[in-house]
């Protein structure tokens, strides 16, 4: 009998060997992931069942599948499924086990183990990263007993809340036996697709390989006609196939299939004709059947389909074995599956109007009868319902899935639905009573998941009608819509929330004392503190504890006293303020979200007050309980910048790095992103690669810029490091404008922010005076540089108290010292050392101004303290990976003669420079010889482009060369 599929895999043998390369990776117990990518009908799940199927019986495969139902796929249903036959290989006893303390969690994805485990329902603690890690610790627990292989197919169709998760397990799950397939139409990830834009992220991780199939080629087109043909095609129909399907495998099949039964004449002309020319051969009860199937999508179960079908199990079966023959269906474990994904698309199209009803409205009848027992999701009754255009109970049903997914933490459905039941609400008369809540409240709760989703701007969207709609008559109702857009406004950067908060207020007026109005008084100190408005937030913030007292709720009254307390810090008060936020932390006891506020305000002041241990302490522990809860991307991103700002300043420089590159992961929204992003940007300056932190900040300069407009902490943060950037590519008086906020009257003082902007505006003039250059005021209007030094000095008075400002203070005397105001006088730069390298003094400091000493010393003629200020330089420099420093002290050294200027010196032999260098300085020389540059020889190397600059320079410094060049032409001449 002839094959109606290729029984052999053609022309994919390094593809599957690139798959059994990850398993041994993977089994030798380091995580892998493969990206299978290609086309519709390339060969995806041919290959990996090939693979699957070549596994030995040790291994546990775990097999999901992503539902194609548009915006309307249930929530985790490929993590889902793969988890129920984790639960048949294992069992559930042993896969609660292996979930640890939080059982509980992992029932939101499978309720049949709550139920056969502990009983009933458990209140779930803990968000979606909890949900994240519980799937992670399941898959860990069990890989160390067998190896386990997790294979996601069609990834494009994938929901969203799926995609996190793996997204979740690809980057943190390091060292288990596990591997991870995922296949993918490469087609079909057009422009916003959630799948594009994780592919960089993907691509960049080493754990991570990518295969992108092909189309067979004409001779591999006619191995494959040979074997399914088991013998040598006709040449000329081979012609017609290879002409016709262009090499696509699944095509290929399908053409020469059907070419036994029909002449070449007959062969299908168009893609459609050749997805249903197998189809066409069926008999009529089979195709009505196949539409069936297809209205349920890409697989059905057989227990599902006997329900929806009017048909006897006996015809059922026989219509079955009929299609599965014509390898139309294959059998997939209890359920029946399109062989392809196309052919369901195909045959769905078939569909007569009132089939599409027909089937669609049963599928929605079964599954709702099923939900009682086996936990239907509700998105796909709604799906069904929507697709028979039964309005009502498609509304019944999207209210169901937004309880459902939110319940899960899958806030992208939850919101999905919930905007499906806004849109279907003036369509059904009793709509209020069915969702048991009013439209007004229904546009408010989606505006909320919305904004955990991510996304804001569609929440403002839908908070604004909400407001439109709201009878101003409730004014508790109408003040906490517009305390919500306030909260909205500033997640994404945006102006407004004072005036939408003020105007909160005066609808309350009159009202009895409220937790909402403590509510709205606390934000209204928060966004009065953020711009630096220290009293009138101190004001607010008193409002909000008296009425919180009165209430008697603690939550609140923590909040009122945190806000007060930083804003009283903030201002110069720094005992009470200190005295305020412990008082924060003593009643935000029991409540996560006042603890949350406390922890993220506390480590920020400890950080800014230099207390930099204890910063990094206290953050922790709030980020780790930020990501219990769920909120890693919100209060947690803050918190993670508070973690790595005071590390930078304690200079542990390579720890910082690698959180911030995994916290920028996280891709906050710009109100909780921004430390992060400045972060970034700064400290790829410090490293040295310049050009990185150009290109970062040419992308995030709008986002922060706007961030900026109602965070005064962000404003001045972006012009430091703006300012910064600009000084580094010699442009002085960009530089100037980028911290002339200083000087502005407007200007409201902020001691602990402005101290590193003082101490570089201080730097900028003396550059500018060396030049003689004019700079101008933030009207515009041109100022002399003694002026400008006046306003910088005044700057400086005004946060002399704080508790840093003994080293910014050194700084800037030295900045501004010498006969012409330039920075010359070694003594005010050797006090400037001083200062610096005390432990309250961020370690950045330190390098700088030994550098600074060393340059005076040279201009002052003292050429060997020149350079012993400068090898000092360099090696606290190193210590703390500040590349630009190191750059700099090289370039110094060269000046004064650090190194023969004749290179007199320089090595002239190979073995004199084996002995010079080290064995990663060689590997470093060898691949600067070959032309690549610094972030070409991190990549060859595996390091960090920071580190290759490093590298790079002490190359220069050891063989006396002046440039790369000079240093590639010793490595060839002493090769010779």
């Amino acid at each position: 009998m002839r094959a109606t599929v290729s029984p052999a895999l053609i022309g994919r043998e390094a593809d599957l060997d690139a798959l059994h390369d990850a398993y041994a990776d993977s089994v030798a117990g380091s995580t892998r992931a493969v990206l299978v990518g290609g086309e519709a009908g390339i060969g995806k799940t041919r290959l990996v069942g090939e693979f699957v199927r070549s596994l030995p019986p040790e291994a546990i495969v775990l097999r999901g599948q992503s539902v194609d139902f548009d915006r309307d796929a249930p929530p985790y249903a490929p993590i889902v499924s793969a988890l129920r036959s984790l639960a048949q290989e294992v069992g559930e006893e042993a896969l609660f086990d292996a979930s640890g303390p939080a059982g509980d969690v992992l029932a939101l994805l499978l309720p049949e183990l709550s139920r056969s485990t502990t009983g009933g329902d458990v209140p779930v603690r803990g968000g979606a990263d909890r949900l994240y890690d519980v799937v992670a610790e399941v898959l860990e627990n069990v890989a160390a007993a067998r190896p386990v292989v997790l294979v996601i197919e069609d990834l494009h169709w994938v929901d969203p809340q799926s995609l996190g998760l793996l997204r979740f397990l690809i980057r943190v799950v390091e060292d288990a036996r596990l591997l991870v397939v995922l296949t993918f139409r490469s087609d079909e990830l057009g422009r916003g697709s959630a799948l594009r834009a994780l592919l960089p992220e993907l691509d960049r991780n080493r754990r991570v390989a990518r295969i992108e199939l092909a189309r067979l080629d004409r001779r591999q087109v006619r191995e494959m006609a040979t074997v399914i043909l088991d013998g040598a095609p006709d040449e000329d129909e081979l012609a017609q196939v290879f002409l016709r399907t262009e090499g696509v495998p699944f095509f290929v099949e399908e053409l020469v299939s059907c070419s036994g039964v029909r002449g070449m004449d007959d062969f299908p002309d168009t893609l459609r004709d050749i997805l249903l020319a197998r189809y066409d051969q069926l008999a009529e009860s089979t195709q009505r059947m196949l539409r069936l199937i297809a209205a349920g999508g890409v697989r059905v179960e057989h227990e599902l389909l006997v329900a929806v079908c009017d048909e006897s199990p006996e015809r059922i079966d026989l219509a079955a074995s009929e299609a599965i023959a014509a390898s139309v269906l294959v059998v997939d474990g209890t359920a029946y599956a399109f062989r392809h994904a196309l052919v369901r698309e195909a045959v769905h199209d078939q569909l007569l109007p009132g089939e599409r009803v027909r089937f669609h409205t049963r599928y929605a009848q079964a599954l709702v009868a099923q939900a009682g027992t086996s936990g239907a999701d509700a998105t796909a009754i709604s799906y069904h319902w929507m697709a028979a255009h039964n309005v009502r109970e498609a509304f019944i049903a999207s209210v169901a899935a937004y309880e459902q997914a939110r319940a899960s933490f899958a806030f992208a459905t939850a919101a999905t639905m919930g905007e499906r039941a806004i849109e279907l609400w003036d369509q059904v008369p009793d709509a209020s009573d069915l969702a048991e809540r009013t439209k007004v409240e229904l546009l408010s709760e989606t505006s909320y998941v919305l904004r955990n989703a991510g996304e804001s701007e569609r929440a403002i969207a839908l908070i604004d009608e909400a407001i439109a709609l709201c009878d101003q008559a409730d004014r508790a109702a109408y003040a906490l819509l517009l305390r919500n857009k306030a909260s909205y406004l500033a997640n994404i950067g945006q102006t407004g929330s004072i005036e939408l908060l003020r105007e909160a207020l005066s609808v309350l007026e009159g009202e009895p004392r409220s937790v909402l109005r403590a509510n709205v008084l606390g934000e209204l100190a928060a966004r009065l503190m953020l711009i630096a408005r220290f009293d009138p937030a101190i004001e607010m913030a008193d409002g909000a504890f008296v009425e919180a007292t009165a209430v008697d709720n603690r939550a609140r009254m923590s909040v009122a006293s945190n806000i007060r307390g930083f804003s009283r810090l903030a201002g110069g008060d720094v005992d009470a303020g200190l005295a305020d936020l412990a008082l924060a932390r003593e009643l935000a006891v029991g409540n996560d979200s006042a603890r949350l506020r406390y922890w993220v305000n506390q480590s920020e002041a400890l950080n800014l007050l230099g207390r930099y241990d204890e910063a990094v302490r206290t953050a922790e522990e709030g980020a780790e309980r930020a990501r219990q809860r769920g909120v890693e991307r919100t209060s947690g991103a803050m918190l993670l910048s508070n973690v790595i700002s005071p590390l930078y300043a304690l200079g542990q420089t390579g720890r910082a790095d690698e959180m911030l590159d995994r916290a920028l992961e996280l891709d906050a929204p710009i109100g909780f992103s921004a430390p992060l992003r400045r972060l970034k940007v700064r400290a790829a300056l410090w490293s040295g690669d310049r050009a990185l932190a150009e290109r970062l900040l040419r992308g995030w300069h709008g986002s922060l810029a706007q961030q900026g407009r109602s965070d005064v902490q962000a404003a001045l943060g972006l012009a430091l490091v703006s300012g910064e950037l600009a000084f580094a590519r010699g442009e002085t008086r960009e530089a100037w404008q980028a911290v002339s906020v200083l000087t502005d009257p407007r200007h409201r003082p902020f001691p602990a922010y402005d101290l590193p902007l003082v101490a570089f505006a201080a730097r900028v003039l003396g550059a500018a005076r060396v030049t003689g250059m004019a700079l101008a005021g933030p009207d515009g209007e041109p100022r002399s540089l003694d002026e400008l030094e006046g306003d910088v000095r005044s700057a400086l008075a005004a946060a002399g108290s704080w508790p840093t400002a003994s080293a910014y203070s050194a700084i800037v005397d030295a900045e501004l010292s010498g006969p012409r105001g330039t920075g010359t006088d070694p003594e005010l730069w050797q006090l400037a050392v001083a200062a610096s390298r005390e432990a309250i003094a961020p370690a950045q400091l330190a390098p700088y101004a030994a550098f600074r000493l060393a340059e005076a010393l040279a201009n002052a003629g003292d050429r060997a303290g020149a350079r012993t200020a400068a090898q000092t330089a360099r090696e606290w420099a190193e210590e703390i990976g500040m590349g630009l420093i190191v750059d700099s002290v090289t370039e110094l050294e060269r000046r004064v003669g650090a190194v023969g200027g004749d290179h007199r010196d320089a090595p002239s032999d190979a073995a004199s420079l084996e002995a010079l260098l080290t064995e990663r300085e060689r590997q470093v020389l060898d691949l600067v010889a070959r032309g690549l540059s610094n972030g070409q020889i991190a990549e060859q190397l595996f390091i960090s482009t920071k580190t290759a600059s490093v590298h790079v320079s002490n190359i220069l410094r050891k063989t006396g060369a002046a440039t790369r060049t000079e240093a590639a032409y010793l490595s060839a001449h002493s090769a010779r």
